[in-house]
Formats: structure tokens, sequence, C-alpha cells
């Protein structure tokens, strides 16, 4: 999840380019050489961009919470019959009840 700008701008570089001076206020932001300062603006949209993509996957991380576990789809697998059967329709349930985006 993307909800400060500190969040955005480890995304923008590898290794440690940038830092805080006081109160991590956007004005006290230092950048490394090499490296323009981005502006607040151009900050702002990225969060903006950065969360909305976020935001689009939320139906994967429920999914994902929701899924029976592999030892569950193992046992299943190997058992057969009716265990396949029901695990089957417990992971339907959960893509019926998280759409893809």
């Amino acid at each position: 999840m993307f909800e400060t700008i500190e969040d955005v701008l480890v995304t923008l570089h590898t290794g440690q380019w940038f830092g805080f001076n006081g109160d991590k206020v956007y004005a006290n932001l230092w950048v490394a050489d090499g490296y323009d300062k981005p502006t607040e603006e151009e900050l702002n949209t990225l969060l903006a961009t950065k969360q909305a993509e976020y935001d689009a996957k939320d139906w994967q991380r429920n999914r994902q919470a929701e899924y029976p576990s592999l030892q569950d789809c193992i046992h299943a697998l190997l058992d057969g019959g009716d265990t396949l059967t029901d695990l089957q329709a417990q992971r339907q349930a959960v893509k019926d009840a998280y759409p893809k985006g």
C-alpha cells in the first residue's frame, strides 16, 4: 500500500538515493548526487498512480487469504473423489466472491 511520498520515493531507484532531514517533510528531502529531486507534484501523481495499481489488485490479495491451504490442496489431490470435488467448490466460491478486477 502506498500512503506517503516516502513510500513512492523508494520505488523510483534502487539503493539509497534520498533521505529526509528533520520531520520527513518534503521540503527537507535531500537527494544523492546523480539524481534530480522530483517535484512534489510528480511525487503526488506517482503516489496516486501506485495506489491505484495496488487497489486494482485487491481481488488477488483477498483470494490468496481465503483459498484453501496448499496442504488442503495436496490432500484433496491425493484423496480424490468427494474431497477433490469439495476443494474445487471452495476455490470456485472464493473466485466468485472476488472476481478479477
